[in-house]
């Protein structure tokens, strides 16, 4: 009987402990050749570039180019190298735009090491390994936060500093002297935001509004993240 070919993988990932584990599973399985291996993203893409493999396994967060990037990048180039990710902390953000930026496969990182594997072969084949609950999870997530930020968008401009000064923790009577209104006003500003929030009371008005601050901040943040190669040591070369 024919042997099927081995896949050619390209393992990014910038804790080493977790590298040299992928490589160790991947290593006793014949039909599976590990090319290089890399602890950041620019060197995970120059690896891709230079070695072309079947799959490339990248952790999304990473120093300097995190996995995203590298799959935007090679993707524009034209690489043929299909993606997986193989992750512990991707958000719902990371994991919905993998999958709407062409990512091949998604692997959390407390998944049984056979998953890892079952996902190569299913990916080198031409398909696509996604786990139901993990994506399930992120899209109803993510259409609950649009709703609730459609929601907050319907506020007036007064209503959102408002809401603003009530998560800084200030009274109604501080609120009032601080925008210059008489306290009555602001409880009725505040009536009407109950209702357009769909929010019972002020501490869960209090909540909603740090926790949609903090996802705007976070949404602008950067990530910060390392290749070194194993067999091959593309980051010497740059």
């Amino acid at each position: 009987m024919r042997q099927a070919p081995s896949i050619s993988i390209v393992l990014a990932d910038d804790h080493p402990v977790v590298l040299r584990g992928v490589d160790a599973i991947l290593s006793v399985h014949t039909d599976m050749n590990v090319l290089a291996v890399c602890t950041d993203g620019r060197a995970a893409a120059e690896a891709i570039r230079q070695l072309a493999p079947n799959v490339a396994v990248l952790d999304v967060v990473m120093p300097g180019f995190n996995g995203l990037e590298v799959l935007s990048t090679t993707a524009a180039e034209g690489s043929i190298t299909k993606i997986v990710f193989l992750t512990a902390f991707a958000t719902d953000d990371h994991i919905l735009s993998a999958i709407a930026n062409g990512a091949r496969g998604i692997v959390v990182k407390e998944a049984a090491p056979d998953s890892l594997v079952e996902c190569l072969r299913t990916v080198a084949a031409g398909k696509q390994w996604f786990p139901p609950d993990v994506v399930e999870t992120a899209l109803r997530r993510d259409a609950s936060r649009r709703a609730e930020s459609d929601r907050v968008g319907s506020l007036t401009a007064r209503e959102q500093q408002i809401v603003a000064l009530v998560a800084d923790g200030l009274s109604n009577r501080e609120i009032a002297r601080r925008i210059n209104l008489a306290e009555g006003t602001i409880k009725l500003h505040l009536h009407t935001i109950y209702e357009k929030l769909e929010t019972p009371n002020r501490t869960a008005l209090t909540a909603l509004a740090i926790a949609f601050r903090h996802r705007l901040q976070s949404r602008g943040a950067a990530y910060f993240h390392g290749c070194v190669g194993r067999r091959i040591r593309l980051d010497q070369k740059r």
